[in-house]
């Protein structure tokens, strides 16, 4: 659920223009969106070694290459896309759609009797360009994403997830907020600033 949204030229050309786009290639991660995770935990902190992750939408694999690496490996994280992605170091992949019985039964098999301190979610719709299409999809994907969170976290765990400002975001804010101590939204330098795109940091779960 990540990855190119539009076909044609116009999108190729501005990849190929973009700064993070040439910077990750150098620095060999496997997507920009890196820099979104790596900007959002330089003010939020809340990476830390031994941790378990639930990684949603993951594919290629950036937020999950970026937290093996930060952490040296001593991390645990569990990723899930409905597109493959090759393997990482201490990355356990789940291919298919979380939205399935099937794939909820094989993330609470792998997890067993452990709990998690992190879900972080860069999932997006493909984008059709209609905003009263596009907007209620990635509202959707954001409302599965905290309702998996609510299920998997520890307490006092965790939660980043990408939204779409527009209709339905502030009262998915104001829902947050009724199951985590703080909540934050904020707009990595990352992000294109042509795009609604934020981030929301909700920390401290409180079952």
């Amino acid at each position: 659920m990540s990855g190119p949204r539009r076909s044609g030229g116009s999108w190729r050309d501005r990849q190929e223009r973009d700064p993070y786009v040439q910077k990750a290639r150098r620095d060999g991660w496997r997507s920009r969106a890196v820099y979104k995770l790596e900007q959002i935990n330089e003010k939020e902190r809340f990476l830390r070694p031994d941790m378990i992750c639930i990684d949603l939408g993951a594919a290629p694999g950036s937020w999950s290459q970026f937290v093996t690496h930060k952490l040296k490996g001593r991390v645990r994280i569990i990723a899930l896309d409905l597109l493959p992605m090759d393997a990482l170091p201490s990355v356990e992949f789940i291919l298919g759609d979380f939205r399935e019985e099937q794939i909820l039964d094989e993330l609470d098999s792998l997890l067993g009797s452990d709990k998690a301190d992190l879900v972080m979610s860069d999932m997006a719709p493909n984008i059709s360009g209609n905003k009263a299409v596009d907007q209620p999809r990635s509202m959707y994907l954001a409302e599965l994403a905290l309702d998996l969170a609510t299920r998997v976290l520890k307490p006092r765990g965790n939660f980043v997830c990408k939204l779409f400002q527009g209709e339905g975001s502030e009262a998915f804010i104001v829902a947050a907020r009724k199951q985590f101590e703080r909540v934050r939204v904020m707009k990595p330098r990352a992000s294109r600033d042509s795009s609604s795109e934020v981030y929301l940091v909700a920390r401290n779960y409180r079952l």
